[in-house]
């Protein structure tokens, strides 16, 4: 098998949701685990893996677009609302 590339790793972190954010993040980590652990794609990976370790308790990956106010009518209701950077309490 070829080397890992940071597109690899891109192309099994893109279309995550926080359904499946868990089998992403083994994976992800299983791709790069031969590599040496100072390697960057290795360390790209790793950091993805974080990401996808927060998504599991966000709603979404919310990367793009502005993000809708909290002010908003009716948004308190939705419990389950928040991004992967700031994931609901664990």
């Amino acid at each position: 098998m070829a080397e890992p590339t940071r597109d690899d790793v891109d192309a099994l972190v893109g279309p995550a949701t926080p359904h499946f954010a868990y089998q992403l993040r083994a994976r992800v980590l299983e791709l790069v685990e031969d590599l040496p652990e100072n390697h960057e794609v290795r360390r790209y990976a790793e950091e993805k893996a974080e990401l996808l370790d927060r998504l599991g308790y966000a709603s979404s990956k919310a990367e793009e677009g502005p993000r809708e106010a909290d002010t908003r009518p009716g948004w308190a209701q939705i419990a389950s609302s928040a991004p992967a950077d700031e994931p609901l309490p664990r």
